[in-house]
């Protein structure tokens, strides 16, 4: 059974909806400031901290791709993809008629997410990364993460 984690764009995130091809320019942008930690440290360190090649397969259409380990023993696959679902949002608001009293409105807003998940032959390994992935996609976005385990943890402004 594959699991999955969700980086939700909200109210505070620096952008509403983020394409695929935006997703992959942040893993390079992640696989260039690893690879400079290296040369820092004098340390190939960019293999270890992304041990995945970028894939896509043609039925992806766009809207997935998954991250292929680069050592079978311990990291597998990663699959990544953008979408979006209609979520129903409740707001309280004071009812002018009678003092006192609130009414609670139902909208319905469309709601973005990158959904990170790992497949049933996903190993330990890449359930390590894929956490790591994820907080520092939602850290650069300033999102909501939902985490594998259920938790959530926010990197946007809140009130």
């Amino acid at each position: 059974m594959s699991r999955s984690a969700y980086i939700k764009f909200v109210e505070g995130s620096t952008t509403k909806q983020v394409t695929l091809d935006e997703v992959k320019q942040q893993f390079k942008r992640y696989t260039e400031m690893t690879s400079k930690t290296g040369q820092q440290l004098d340390w190939d360190y960019v293999h270890s901290a992304f041990p995945y090649t970028m894939e896509e397969k043609p039925e992806a259409n766009g809207q997935w791709f998954y991250l292929k380990g680069t050592d079978e023993k311990l990291y597998r696959y990663i699959l990544i993809g953008v979408g979006s679902r209609q979520v129903e949002k409740q707001t309280k608001q004071p009812d002018p008629e009678n003092e006192g009293q609130t009414n609670v409105i139902s909208t319905t807003e469309e709601e973005n997410y990158i959904q990170i998940t790992l497949s049933t032959e996903s190993t330990h390994g890449d359930k390590g990364k894929a956490n790591e992935f994820c907080k520092y996609l939602a850290k650069e976005y300033k999102a909501e993460l939902h985490l594998f385990n259920g938790r959530v943890m926010y990197y946007n402004p809140r009130k």
